[in-house]
């Protein structure tokens, strides 16, 4: 019955973006089918395999150790402050700065460019989409939703409107390498490393279906830039380690200013509702809200109002939020539900995201950011759909 209702839900996914097609003359059927068979694969081999669960805990091990050494550096500097209350800051939000200085390093050796490439090349020819969406939706498993244009920044400029959705949309249906870690230490490790591969396909197929376009061979090109254009090794690592603490006090300020803001809406609201004889809450009325979504996703009914409330706060706020959500409630969660809303979570598909890609594309070519603010809805809505495919992808294995 699961198996059924999770295969009518990845059916409605794909159906929503055809019924909304820009051009459905040019939707590359094969090309979609061939994509959902690799979703199909990866998610069989990781968790009905042994060896895939083997490859998943091996590598899940590996983070956890370097993990470690990320918290080394932040005990050093902090002290016996990582085992206070505030452990969430220092010992989730800090080890971005490890992992992002790891990225400069595997960045300035070129062996990132050179991953990403080889990954584009494989996605491209197994796929026949185009080498330049190709290679930035490899290139977005590594780089953040910031980072991964300047890797395509001399293409930018030529980029029509589909085009440039489907580059978009790849870039929020992502997550950035260097908060990979963070996410480990809040959610199940094999359904984070799940999604990074899953979202990779999801984006491009929900694109794929929702502004199709074709490219002229003449078209399809693609220039890699090398690590070490950037300078010297120390100037990268210390841009590096710079740009990982940058995000982790935009992340620690957002988490403030959006968990401060919805405890004042519960608060205004609970006034009212002592007026009216209701009482409710910001995140039980996203509950009810998602509740459909997380139901075709095959999570039973009694827990689809905590489902769909999570959701819906990753949606609104952003994943960090919706993932302290969910660790609030774990323990009261089935297997299934927490591996669903896990790989669900494992992405940048949220209100915020529109401005950070328009505002990113914008400090390199402000005439097609504009473009980006024209779908900025449109894009997260197709996020959000690639998030929920990949999802259901993991519920057929759950």
């Amino acid at each position: 019955m699961l198996l059924l209702l999770n295969l009518l839900a990845i059916i409605i996914i794909l159906l929503i973006p055809y019924l909304l097609s820009t051009n459905r003359k040019e939707i590359r059927y094969h090309s979609i089918a061939f994509m959902l068979i690799i979703q199909v694969l990866i998610t069989l081999f990781m968790f009905r395999t042994t060896i895939g669960r083997t490859i998943i805990n091996f590598i899940s091990s590996i983070f956890n150790i370097l993990i470690g050494f990320g918290l080394e550096g932040v005990s050093f500097v902090f002290g016996g402050i990582t085992d206070s209350p505030f452990v969430f800051f220092f010992n989730v939000l800090l080890i971005i700065i490890f992992f992002s200085a790891l990225l400069g390093i595997l960045n300035f050796l070129g062996i990132l460019p050179w991953i990403i490439r080889i990954i584009g090349t494989i996605v491209s020819t197994l796929t026949q989409l185009p080498k330049l969406e190709s290679f930035n939706a490899s290139a977005s498993m590594v780089f953040g939703q910031s980072e991964v244009f300047l890797a395509i920044k001399d293409h930018l400029a030529d980029l029509n409107k589909a085009r440039l959705y489907t580059i978009s949309a790849s870039a929020m249906s992502s997550v950035s390498a260097s908060i990979v870690g963070s996410y480990m230490t809040m959610v199940p490790p094999q359904f984070v490393l799940a999604a990074i591969p899953l979202n990779m396909f999801s984006g491009l197929i929900i694109s794929s279906l929702l502004m199709p376009n074709k490219v002229e061979k003449t078209e399809d090109t693609i220039h890699v830039k090398s690590g070490k254009e950037k300078g010297n090794f120390f100037d990268v690592l210390t841009d590096a380690i710079l740009d990982g603490a940058k995000i982790a006090v935009i992340v620690s300020a957002m988490l403030v200013g959006y968990i401060a803001l919805m405890e004042m809406l519960n608060y205004l609201i609970s006034v009212i509702g002592n007026v009216v004889g209701i009482q409710i809450t910001i995140q039980e009325i996203l509950g009810y809200i998602f509740a459909p979504f997380a139901i075709l996703l095959g999570i039973p009914i009694s827990e689809s109002v905590q489902a769909g409330a999570i959701m819906g706060t990753k949606i609104v706020l952003n994943e960090f939020v919706a993932m302290t959500q969910l660790q609030g409630v774990i323990d009261t969660l089935s297997e299934r539900t927490i591996g669903i809303i896990s790989t669900f979570l494992i992405s940048f598909a949220n209100f915020s995201s529109i401005g950070i890609i328009a505002g990113s594309v914008k400090a390199l070519n402000d005439k097609q950011a504009k473009v980006i603010s024209e779908f900025g809805l449109k894009l997260l809505f197709g996020a959000t759909l690639a998030s929920l495919l990949s999802a259901a992808m993991v519920g057929l294995f759950l």
